[in-house]
């Protein structure tokens, strides 16, 4: 049972709508870590806010994920210990979660600036662990939108382990980021054949598939015939570690985030951005998104990728809400 603190915490936070989110994060993303700056930008397009509240606020909720098509785990409270391994700042999330746990339960914040509480936490928590603390400003962001969208029971309930934490420097982290693989003394005669890997969990070294140059993504992790299907239920036996059902950017299915090696894709077709907006994915006109689907973007190197949970059709469901109270806000000044 939440207690008063929590509850005013709660209160706090969901006074910040998904814009203000934004400015938030552009405030904070400078003193993110270089390996964590595209996977805290990941994250929050992982789990948007306007689609947990829209759900949390619907009178039907299962109905209403009938409607969007979502499918796997997009509930929050079903990845409070797990949606961020991506992160490197995954490592210090024992010790976060319970510092916004603390902070939640004291009913004393450090500031009235959600970005001010968000640098403390990381900051004391980097003192702790004397780790940097750019290393912990991401995670400590996404505890506290964690703890937004779970909610003060589901959060304090969570074990707040690890898993799967790779023991790895940050700088070599991103250095395997940038590596192409090696095509040997004679690889300028493979042309279109050059075979680049493609990894699609930096926490195990198993996880990658090799894809021949140009391939799309969905393409070359079906010549993966391992069985995904444990890890993944949306996956389909044969069918690789990237959930699918189509190959023509019409189901969503396939969507990733790219931690490393988004200028080595294709740019985004006038289909794929399209569809993407249409999905709630993203909304950019960036060429090489953070975000992507995997069905239509070609590598001609390597990559590393993340693949979220779930995936859903909400884009246009959701901007509708957002344009409906607009109008309501409108009448109510007028």
């Amino acid at each position: 049972m939440s207690t008063n603190s929590e509850t005013l915490f709660e209160a706090f936070l969901n006074q910040h709508d998904g814009q203000a989110w934004e400015r938030i994060l552009k405030t904070l993303m400078p003193s993110v870590h270089d390996v964590d700056k595209n996977a805290t930008e990941i994250w929050f397009h992982f789990f948007p806010l306007s689609l947990a509240r829209a759900l949390a606020s619907a009178e039907d909720p299962e109905q209403l994920a009938r409607k969007l098509q979502l499918q796997g785990k997009y509930r929050m409270a079903e990845n409070i210990d797990t949606s961020h391994a991506f992160l490197y700042g995954h490592r210090y999330w024992p010790q976060v979660k319970a510092a916004v746990s603390g902070l939640a339960s004291s009913g004393v914040p450090s500031s009235l600036e959600l970005a001010s509480q968000i640098r403390d936490v990381a900051r004391r928590v980097a003192k702790q662990a004397n780790a940097p603390e750019s290393l912990l400003v991401g995670i400590s962001a996404v505890a506290f939108m964690t703890f937004q969208q779970a909610g003060a029971t589901a959060f304090r309930s969570a074990p707040g382990k690890t898993v799967n934490v790779a023991n790895v420097s940050p700088k070599e982290v991103l250095r395997e980021r940038a590596k192409d693989d090696d095509q040997g003394v004679l690889g300028f005669l493979k042309g279109a054949r050059k075979e680049w890997t493609v990894t699609f969990d930096e926490n195990d070294g198993a996880a990658n598939f090799k894809l021949i140059h140009t391939q799309a993504l969905t393409t070359a992790a079906a010549n993966d015939q391992r069985d995904y299907t444990t890890r993944d239920p949306r996956c389909i036996p044969g069918g690789g570690p990237i959930p699918i059902e189509c190959r023509s950017a019409a189901c969503g299915t396939c969507w990733v985030g790219v931690l490393g090696g988004a200028e080595k894709l294709s740019d985004v077709s006038r289909l794929e951005g399209t569809r993407i907006k249409t999905f709630g994915y993203i909304e950019t006109d960036d060429p090489k998104p953070l975000i992507r689907l995997a069905c239509m973007a070609q590598a001609h190197g390597a990559a590393s990728i993340v693949i979220p949970p779930w995936n859903g059709v909400f884009g246009k469901f959701i901007r509708g809400e957002k344009s409906m109270l607009e109008e309501a806000e409108t009448g109510a000044r007028g």
